[in-house]
């Protein structure tokens, strides 16, 4: 989980940058609120960490580089790619690996119409916010 070392600290200014709460980004990959705020814990023990799907799910639908969330050392394992899930070496199973990267990269790519939706939700107030989220189920 090296990668992912200060992505607690790093997801926190994301969602605080472009006003989402944890059930906004929990929507967003699917997952539980409570998973959200183990992924934000400040205390290591009570940590978590997203899996792949949730990281593309994050990273895509707010538009954010995936190498702005997490901590890339430049130089130390250059051949090697590790993420959660995902561990290949330059060697075998690197074709296989970037196709499923891709195939999970198509799968969450956002249409337009749901980025705009996504926009004018952004922009909504907190209240409206929780409206939309009650008459969605959320």
């Amino acid at each position: 989980m090296r990668y992912l070392q200060s992505f607690h600290r790093r997801l926190r200014y994301l969602r605080e940058s472009v006003q989402l709460s944890c059930s906004d980004v929990a929507a967003m990959c699917g997952v539980e609120e409570d998973l959200v705020l183990r992924w934000e814990a400040l205390e290591p023990k009570h940590r978590s960490y997203p899996g792949v799907a949730e990281l593309l799910d994050l990273c895509v639908k707010t538009e954010t580089p995936l190498e702005q969330m997490l901590d890339m050392n430049e130089g130390a394992d250059a051949d090697q790619l590790e993420l959660p899930g995902l561990v290949v070496s330059n060697g075998d199973g690197l074709a296989e690996a970037l196709k499923e990267l891709e195939q999970e990269l198509e799968r969450v790519q956002l249409s337009d119409e749901d980025i705009e939706i996504l926009r004018r939700f952004r922009k909504a107030s907190t209240d409206n916010r929780r409206m939309v989220l009650q008459l969605l189920g959320g």
